[in-house]
């Protein structure tokens, strides 16, 4: 007789619960238990679609490497500095940042400037050539000949003339800012 009260009693439990859930439900809570219910439902049906299915795992299978290599925090830390800069950038710093962008474009992309870059690269690779096979000679005196030479007080004065050109361009563009 107690196997048959043992047996029975918890079957009574799970219906009286049910039946006080029932009661205590609102009309409201019913509507959004149904919602709820649905959305959970359509998702389920979206996941028989093969290619959201495949799509799901492996965004699953990636987030997994991710945290074992320790990246969700850079990945969600990249994102929100871009969602940021999305939400500070307004239309004023748009058209500066094109503005700029042109300029480079326009001076970058000249056929001199690629010509003056490649002329650059070329005669430092030739002058550290040069300056690896030279032996030096070595002391004060040898030094005072070697400026008493018309090539380096013409390179000494190319490199006078552009540094005094620079920096008057420099304060230039500073004043008219």
């Amino acid at each position: 007789m107690n196997e048959t009260l043992l047996s029975n009693r918890p079957e009574e439990e799970v219906a009286r619960l049910a039946k006080a859930a029932s009661e205590a439900l609102t009309d409201s809570m019913v509507e959004r238990l149904s919602v709820t219910g649905a959305n959970a439902m359509e998702v389920v049906d979206r996941l028989n679609d093969e290619a959201t299915r495949e799509a799901v795992l492996h965004i699953i299978d990636r987030l997994t490497e991710l945290h074992r290599v320790g990246a969700v925090d850079t990945l969600f830390d990249t994102v929100m500095l871009l969602h940021a800069a999305k939400q500070a950038s307004t239309d004023s710093i748009i058209e500066r940042l094109f503005a700029f962008m042109e300029h480079m474009i326009n001076n970058f992309g000249h056929e001199d400037i690629a010509s003056m870059v490649d002329n650059a690269r070329l005669s430092m690779d030739a002058a550290a050539s040069e300056a690896s096979r030279a032996k030096p000679s070595g002391g004060l005196f040898s030094t005072l000949s070697m400026l008493s030479k018309p090539e380096t007080q013409r390179t000494l004065q190319f490199l006078l003339s552009f540094g005094s050109n620079m920096q008057q361009r420099v304060c230039d563009e500073k004043r008219s800012d």
